[in-house]
C-alpha cells in the first residue's frame, strides 16, 4: 500500500519556519558585538537556519496541510527549531571565562540540545550551575530568554490554529470555552489570527518591560535593570521560567516577584478571552466556566499552600514573605512558568506535596501554558459527578455541559484519554528516572523521580531535591536527559502529534 501523507509539504513549510528563525537569532547576535562578545555561534545558527530552511522548501510548492501533514508539521517544527536553537549553546556554552572543563555547562551536545528544548517547549528546565550564569555572556542568556518567547507564542499559534482543528485530547473544547464558534475564524484566515495573537502578545511583554523596569526607574527594584526587564518580560508573559540570575526571582525584592505574579496569571489565561476584553466585550471572560476554574484552583491551593507555611516553625518567614512565597510559587507552578522566590525544597513535606500536585493542573486552553490544563479537569470532574448520579437514576439522560453548551461523548472521551495517557507516560518516565538513577549511581529518591519527571513532561522547569528551583539537572545521567528531551518535546505538543506518527496506519491507509 502506498504513502499517501504529503511529508513534503509539511517538511517544506518546517522550512519556512527554519529560515524566519534567522531574524530572532540576530537580536542576541547583535548584542554580543555591543558587548564585545563572539557572534559567530549566533552567525552558525542563523546560516544553518537559512540553509537548512531553503533546503526544506524547496521539496514541495505546496502550502495546504491536510491533518496527517499538520501533525507531521507540527512535530517537525519543534524539533527542528531546537535543533538549530541548541547550536549557539554549543559553541558559545563554555561561557566567557572558556572554563570548559566545569560541570554544569551547556557546550556539550546533549546539554545544549537540552536547554534548547527546555527553552522551546517554555519548560524551563536547565543543566546549567547557579555559578555558571555570571560565566555566560549576556547574548547567550539572552536567546535563553528568546527561545522561550518564541517558544509561547509558537504555541499559541498552533494551539488555536491547529490543535482544536485536530481534535487533540479535546482541544476543541477550547472554541466553546473562548465564547466563540470558531477560535480560528477570529479572523477569515490564519494568518490574520496570528498576527492578532501576535499583537496581543507583543503588547502584554511590553507592558511588563514597562512594568518591570519603571519599579527600578522608581528606585524599588534595584536589580531589575533594563536586561533584567526585558529578559524576564519574555519569560513571564511565555509562562516559560528561564531566568538570567541564577537565583530566579528570589533574587530580586519582593515587589518584583509580587508584579511577576500577574503577568504569569495572564500568560496563562486563553488569549481569545484576553482579545475580547481588549475589545471591552467583558461578558465574555465572565460566561467562562474554565476561567472561574483555574482562577479557583490558583486561590485554592495558594490557601493550602500558605496556611501550611505559616505553621511551618522552622521557616518562621512573617506574615508578607508567607503570603508572598505561598502564592507566588502556587501561581508558578500551577501557570507552569517554573519561576521560583525562593528554594522551596526547605519547605515543609505536606508543602512540597501540594507543589507537587499543582505541577498536574495547568492554565487554560488557548494560552501559553502547559501540563494538562484546567479545562481538561473541568470536563473530567463533570463527567465523574455526572457519572455518580447516573449511577443512581441510571434512566437519566444528563449531558455534560460546560458554560451552559454541551459537550459531546466523543470530546468527553477523548479527554480522558488523554488524562490517562498523560499520567501513564507520567509514571513511566518516573521509573525509568529511578531505574537509571540505579544504574548510574545518581542520588535520586523515588519523590525526586516523581517531581523531575512530574517536572519535565507537564513542562514546567524546577522539581525537588536535585532538580530543585536553585539546582538543575545536569546531575542525571546523559540518557536520563536524552530521554527528558523528548518527553519535553511530547509533553509540550500535547503528545499525540507525536504519538500518531508512530502509527503504520498514518503513513499507509
Amino acid at each position: 500500500m502506498r504513502i499517501r501523507v504529503d511529508w513534503r509539504s509539511s517538511c517544506s513549510l518546517t522550512g519556512t519556519v527554519l529560515r524566519w528563525l534567522s531574524i530572532p537569532l540576530a537580536v542576541p547576535a547583535l548584542l554580543a558585538v555591543l558587548d564585545g562578545d563572539d557572534p559567530v555561534p549566533f552567525l552558525i545558527a542563523i546560516a544553518v537556519a537559512i540553509a537548512s530552511g531553503l533546503a526544506l522548501e524547496q521539496l514541495s510548492e505546496d502550502r495546504e496541510l491536510g491533518q496527517r501533514e499538520s501533525f507531521l508539521m507540527v512535530a517537525l517544527t519543534w524539533l527542528g527549531v531546537a535543533s538549530v536553537g541548541a547550536i549557539p549553546f554549543l559553541f558559545a556554552g563554555a561561557g566567557s571565562a572558556g572554563e570548559s572543563a566545569f560541570t554544569g555547562l551547556i557546550n556539550t551536545p546533549i546539554n545544549a540540545f537540552f536547554e534548547s528544548m527546555s527553552g522551546l517547549t517554555t519548560t524551563g528546565a536547565t543543566v546549567m550551575e547557579t555559578w555558571d550564569f555570571n560565566n555566560q555572556p549576556r547574548s547567550l542568556l539572552l536567546w535563553r530568554q528568546l527561545i522561550q518567547w518564541l517558544g509561547g507564542l509558537g504555541i499559541l499559534i498552533v494551539a488555536i490554529g491547529l490543535l482544536s482543528h485536530l481534535m487533540v485530547g479535546g482541544a476543541q473544547l477550547m472554541e466553546t470555552e473562548s465564547q466563540t464558534r470558531n477560535v480560528r475564524k477570529l479572523r477569515p484566515h490564519i494568518s490574520e489570527t496570528a498576527r492578532l495573537i501576535w499583537g496581543l502578545y507583543v503588547g502584554l511583554t511590553l507592558l511588563a518591560v514597562v512594568v518591570f523596569y519603571g519599579l527600578h526607574l522608581l528606585g524599588v527594584a534595584d536589580e531589575m535593570n533594563l536586561f533584567n526587564a526585558v529578559s524576564h518580560a519574555l519569560t513571564s508573559v511565555a509562562t516559560a521560567g528561564f531566568s538570567p540570575e541564577g537565583d530566579s526571582i528570589a533574587a530580586f525584592s519582593p515587589i518584583v516577584q509580587w508584579s511577576i505574579i500577574p503577568f504569569m496569571i495572564l500568560g496563562s489565561t486563553n488569549f481569545v478571552l484576553l482579545y475580547y476584553i481588549t475589545q471591552g466585550e467583558f461578558e465574555r471572560p465572565l460566561q467562562s466556566e474554565e476561567l472561574r476554574f483555574y482562577l479557583g484552583a490558583l486561590a485554592l491551593f495558594s490557601a493550602i499552600v500558605v496556611g501550611i507555611l505559616a505553621f511551618d516553625v522552622d521557616l518562621d518567614l512573617g506574615i508578607e514573605p508567607t503570603i508572598r512565597h505561598g502564592v507566588f510559587n502556587v501561581v508558578s507552578l500551577v501557570t507552569t512558568t517554573g519561576y521560583a522566590s525562593m528554594d522551596f525544597n526547605h519547605w515543609s513535606t505536606g508543602a512540597r506535596h501540594v507543589l507537587f500536585l499543582c505541577m498536574f493542573i495547568g492554565g487554560m486552553a488557548g494560552s501559553t501554558t502547559c501540563s494538562i490544563k484546567s479545562l481538561r479537569w473541568l470536563v473530567v470532574l463533570k463527567a465523574f459527578k455526572r457519572n455518580l448520579f447516573t449511577a443512581i437514576h441510571p434512566e437519566a439522560v444528563r449531558p455534560l455541559r460546560v458554560s451552559g453548551s454541551v459537550v459531546d461523548e466523543e470530546t468527553v472521551n477523548d479527554i480522558f484519554g488523554y488524562v490517562l495517557l498523560a499520567i501513564v507516560i507520567f509514571f513511566g518516565l518516573t521509573v525509568l528516572l529511578v531505574v537509571d538513577a540505579a544504574r548510574a549511581g545518581t542520588d535520586v529518591s523515588e519523590f525526586g523521580a516523581l517531581g523531575a519527571a512530574a517536572s519535565i513532561f507537564m513542562n514546567i522547569g524546577p522539581a525537588f531535591e536535585l532538580a530543585g528551583p536553585m539546582g538543575n539537572y545536569n546531575g542525571f545521567s546523559a540518557f536520563s536527559r536524552s530521554v527528558m528531551i523528548v518527553m519535553m518535546w511530547i509533553g509540550r505538543i500535547e503528545i499525540v502529534p507525536v504519538l500518531v506518527l508512530l502509527l503504520p496506519a498514518y503513513w499507509r491507509s
